[in-house]
């Protein structure tokens, strides 16, 4: 969302002459959003844990897995948890396939890396139609990267 945001103060920027306003040398720093971003993130972060202990939610961070007791149970690095309702929340990560499958595949990196880079890219290139795709893709676009979004088709419509 803030680096959404960011994009649509670009296209305000952008627009600012059809209007009337003249804005001669605004520049854009990533940095600087970057370093908002991520501690606003980790802010909200910190709500949301206060919140669910507020609540008196325990959060259980591990691997589990669920076992073949009679209750509900789940095993955690070790430990079982039992209740009649069990929600795993699993998350997930993107995966990088191996360069024997596709080559170059490690020269690129994933979604998330979006988030650890420390610098516009000049150029982008990213690959697939996806909504977070074409959303990193306009972000990266309209900041000023000459960006490129790969799409895979198999027929011509």
């Amino acid at each position: 969302q803030v680096m959404w945001n960011a994009a649509v103060h670009a296209e305000f920027v952008h627009d600012h002459a059809d209007y009337g306003f003249e804005t001669p040398g605004v520049k854009f720093n990533w940095r600087t959003i970057k370093e908002k971003r991520d501690a606003y993130v980790r802010r909200l972060n910190e709500i949301y844990e206060n919140n669910v202990k507020k609540a008196h939610i325990d959060i259980i961070r591990g691997y589990g897995k669920f076992t073949a007791d009679p209750e509900p149970t789940v095993e955690v690095d070790g430990k079982k948890y039992t209740a009649p309702h069990i929600l795993i929340a699993t998350g997930g990560r993107p995966a990088v396939p191996p360069d024997s499958e596709i080559p170059g595949a490690s020269l690129g990196m994933t979604s998330d890396g979006f988030f650890d880079l420390e610098e516009l890219p000049r150029h982008s290139v990213i690959v697939g139609a996806g909504y977070i795709a074409v959303e990193i893709a306009g972000i990266l676009s309209t900041l000023g990267s000459k960006s490129s979004l790969l799409i895979r088709q198999d027929k011509v419509a």
